[in-house]
């Protein structure tokens, strides 16, 4: 007991609080927690990447088109794009999704409309006369781009794109809504189980989404001074 808590029923379940009914059962806690993440925000990557370059594009028809998609995304809560698809994506395609690749769709398409902010934003930080010398040179406009711009804007994200995911780590606790077993839902499983130790058991969970999210805010951090010092040089 600490401080007339007693958070036994915390070392009582660690394993289930980091990874559910693994290898028995489904992946469930943190483990489950931290894979929404990296798939939801890998696959955002890609789209941030697509929806930027289109925000960009000489084509006002593709800026017109991202601009309307991005906006309409910004202006919904993360909450109501989760109900979106776990009720909107089996009628459309035919069939069930489980819950896990809902929430993952969900925050993918949901992250996407940020992450193309970040995108177009690294873009229009490259001084535009790169783009006219390597023009110049004999590129057309899209090479000059992928060769020239976009390696350099991508280098300048980085920092931005870590914290985007420190973001979306906290946005998974919303997957327990459509009974995803995340860290949030092993917490409130547990504790409508036991109904006696719920302050323990959600400031246990509170310290392992502090724990996690520090540690990336940290590495953000570093690689922004890391940045910074080959600029410098």
């Amino acid at each position: 007991m600490i401080g007339g808590l007693d958070f036994s029923v915390v070392s009582d379940n660690l394993s289930y609080f980091f990874i559910g009914r693994y290898p028995k059962g489904p992946l469930g806690g943190v483990g489950l927690t931290l894979y929404l993440a990296v798939v939801s925000l890998a696959l955002s990557f890609i789209g941030g990447l697509v929806l930027g370059l289109m925000s960009v594009s000489r084509n006002r028809l593709l800026r017109f088109g991202s601009s309307t998609v991005i906006q309409t995304i910004r202006g919904m809560p993360l909450l109501m794009v989760i109900f979106w698809m776990f009720f909107l994506l089996p009628a459309m395609l035919g069939s069930g999704m489980t819950a896990s690749w809902t929430i993952i769709v969900a925050l993918t398409l949901f992250t996407s409309a940020y992450m193309s902010e970040i995108v177009r934003a690294g873009i229009v930080g490259i001084p535009k006369g790169q783009t006219e010398a390597a023009i110049s040179t004999g590129l057309s406009h899209g090479q000059a781009m992928f060769y020239i711009i976009l390696p350099q804007a991508l280098r300048n994200m980085i920092p931005s794109f870590v914290n985007q995911f420190v973001s979306m780590i906290k946005d998974t606790s919303l997957a327990f809504i459509v009974g995803v077993t995340e860290l949030t839902q092993i917490a409130t499983q547990i504790n409508n189980r036991t109904m006696l130790y719920p302050t323990e058991i959600f400031i246990f969970i509170a310290v392992i989404y502090f724990v996690i999210c520090f540690a990336f805010t940290e590495l953000s951090r570093w690689l922004e001074r890391r940045l910074a010092y080959r600029k410098a040089i």
